[in-house]
């Protein structure tokens, strides 16, 4: 009879912030999430409502089993500079150019309010939104560039998806979690430098 491992279990819930320009897709990508997460991966999508906040997701990788609670800046209620996140998200949406560039501001936030002190940096992913709007043109945002964004900002990972179509949006939540596993290890979540893209 094969022996089985148990399971560790990490009680304490992992807290992400979902930072982003609103309107580029945030919303539809935890929709997203919880979409492939339920049983049968439902290619249907429901929309969250913003006072649910937390969205939680358990999850069970690596014989590890955890609780991500993602909270979203959508809510006009919630003030989301008052959290003290483990992980920090941070959207773009990749048919729109501006909203790389306000990454920029989003990540200077993230220094603002959650550097806990001198030569500690919270772990931050990107993540592009809305990948099945990326179509050839004067605006086009390659690949290249995103890259680029994700290495000049510091982010640890980079990975982009489309909540709509379902491309990628597996992988980029097994990044996700996996990153936030790492938070719960002595080695924590960062990188040693440079940006790992998904």
């Amino acid at each position: 009879m094969a022996h089985l491992e148990a399971r560790e279990t990490i009680e304490t819930p992992i807290t992400i912030l979902l930072l982003g320009d609103a309107g580029c897709g945030k919303s539809t990508f935890l929709a997203g999430l919880k979409s492939i997460r339920a049983a049968g991966g439902s290619s249907s999508i429901e929309l969250l409502r913003d006072s649910d906040q937390p969205f939680v997701y358990d999850i069970n990788f690596s014989k590890k089993s955890f609780t991500l609670e993602i909270y979203d800046t959508g809510s006009p209620n919630q003030h989301w500079t008052s959290l003290r996140p483990d992980v920090v998200l941070i959207a773009f949406d990749i048919s729109n150019r501006a909203s790389l560039e306000g990454l920029k501001g989003w990540r200077s936030d993230v220094i603002r309010y959650f550097q806990r002190g001198e030569g500690e940096r919270i772990p931050v992913m990107m993540v592009g939104l809305k990948r099945d709007l990326r179509e050839e043109g004067e605006g086009l945002i390659y690949p290249q560039e995103t890259y680029r964004m994700a290495q000049e900002l510091r982010c640890d990972r980079y990975a982009e998806c489309s909540a709509v179509t379902g491309e990628l949006m597996k992988e980029a939540f097994e990044d996700l979690a996996r990153l936030a596993y790492m938070t719960t290890t002595a080695a924590g979540g960062q990188t040693k430098g440079g940006c790992m893209v998904m």
